[in-house]
This record gives structure tokens, C-alpha cells and sequence, in this order.
């Protein structure tokens, strides 16, 4: 396990709600034990709609986890709660120093919670499903993945090393990694033999998630361990539990 950076020694831990099986909540989960950040784990399942009792809805209107309460502050955004947790634990940084690395870690960002992630949301699939029927739902979220990855290739060929952007793990591999789980995992796309899998994205599959594990823990999920099968349990922690 990471060493916690950041022991909590009388002070009230960080809270994070949060679901097994969010992307965005599992890029926060990363954040946090990357800096070895104590914290308190609030489970939300969202197939039980728990994201719209009422009691969740005041800490965060929207419905969405993940949320992040740090005593009086409440935050329930996955970029705004990761920069959040940058700039309070600041050890080990996740931007690099050089601006330009820095850019292309929020563009790479940026495309997965804006271009890719919207699209594959509970609410959008089942919506379509309900509307159309579940060939289109899985033909719309498979055409934003590899519209997505498609654009990430392009944008990180020049800059992957043993992680995304360089020999460092940043803020671009807490939002890639989560986003092809999803891709392997909830939607069964073989990556491997995507269009959009390219030099780039095919290192992060094969050489940077492997590479990245080594220096990250298993990250427990208490709401996903319940009546599913250990194996589905088992996808439910970081990086090196991706099923490649």
C-alpha cells in the first residue's frame, strides 16, 4: 500500500461518495491514493438511484457522484476535486512543471470527461435503450469511445514515455485508465482491435497500465463486494485490475 502522505491525526477524514463502477468517481479514488490521502468511503449505488435521495441531493444537487466534503467544503466535481486535491496536497504533483505537458494533460482530460464519458452516463444509455432499443444504446456509446480514443492517439503520440505524457503518472492517466476499464469491462470493446488503438493507446494497454500498477495500491471497493461474482468483484480497484 502507499504510505499515507497525509495522516489525518485528529482532524476529520476527507469524505468521498462514491460508486464501484463510476469512472469519475475511480479517477478520484486514484488522486487520493496516489498522495496516500486518508479518507472515508461513502458508498452511492446508483443502479438503486441512491444518488437521488434527498439527503444525497443536498450535498450534491446534480445526483452525480463522486462528492467530496472536506468539513464546510463541498465539492462534486471529478476535475474540480482532483485540482482540489492537488493544490491541498501538493506531493506527488499531478501536472508536470513544463507548460506545454501541462496542456496536454488537460486537453487528454478533457476529451474523456467531455467527449467520452457524457456519452456512456446511466442516465443517456438507458435513455436510448428505453427510446430506441439496446443495439443503438451500445452502437452510440461504442461510437463515442472510438471517436474519443481516436482523437486521444492523435494527441498523446508524441508524449507517451512509461505513462501517458511522460515517465510520470498524471493527471491524463487517472482519466484514460478509468475510461478503458469501462471500455474493456462495461462495454466489452476490444480495444486491442479498435480502429482508434494505435501506437499510443496501445503502449498505455500493454506497457504504461502494467507499468503504472507498480506504483499504486489495490484500492478497496466496499459497494462493490456484495452478491456478485469475485471475479466481477475483482475489477472493482485500480489500474492492474484491468481485464486485458
Amino acid at each position: 500500500m502507499v504510505k499515507s502522505l497525509y495522516a489525518t491525526s485528529g482532524e476529520e477524514k476527507l469524505k468521498l461518495y462514491s460508486y464501484w463502477r463510476s469512472s469519475c468517481a475511480h479517477r478520484v479514488r486514484i488522486a487520493l491514493s496516489l498522495k496516500g490521502i486518508e479518507y472515508e468511503y461513502i458508498p452511492v449505488n446508483l443502479l438503486k438511484g441512491e444518488q437521488s435521495d434527498p439527503e444525497f441531493k443536498k450535498i450534491n444537487p446534480m445526483g452525480t457522484v463522486p462528492a467530496l466534503v472536506d468539513g464546510d467544503i463541498v465539492i462534486s466535481d471529478s476535475f474540480a476535486i482532483i485540482m482540489y486535491l492537488d493544490e491541498k496536497y501538493p506531493e506527488p504533483p499531478l501536472l508536470p512543471r513544463d507548460l506545454h505537458k501541462r496542456a496536454v494533460n488537460y486537453q487528454a482530460a478533457s476529451i474523456v470527461f467531455s467527449g467520452i464519458q457524457p456519452h456512456q452516463n446511466l442516465g443517456i444509455t438507458r435513455f436510448i435503450e428505453e427510446k430506441v432499443n439496446s443495439e443503438e444504446k451500445t452502437a452510440y456509446v461504442t461510437n463515442a469511445i472510438k471517436k474519443g480514443f481516436t482523437a486521444l492517439e492523435k494527441l498523446l503520440v508524441s508524449y507517451a514515455g512509461k505513462h501517458a505524457t511522460g515517465d510520470e503518472v498524471y493527471l491524463a492517466d487517472l482519466f484514460l485508465a478509468p475510461q478503458i476499464n469501462g471500455a474493456i469491462n462495461r462495454f466489452q470493446i476490444n480495444m486491442m482491435q479498435s480502429d482508434s488503438c494505435c501506437d499510443t493507446i496501445d503502449h498505455h494497454i500493454r506497457g504504461t497500465v502494467p507499468d503504472t500498477c507498480k506504483v499504486l495500491p489495490i484500492i478497496q471497493q466496499p459497494s462493490c463486494v456484495s452478491k456478485r461474482s469475485s471475479r466481477k468483484a475483482a475489477r472493482c480497484s485500480c489500474f492492474h485490475q484491468l481485464i486485458l
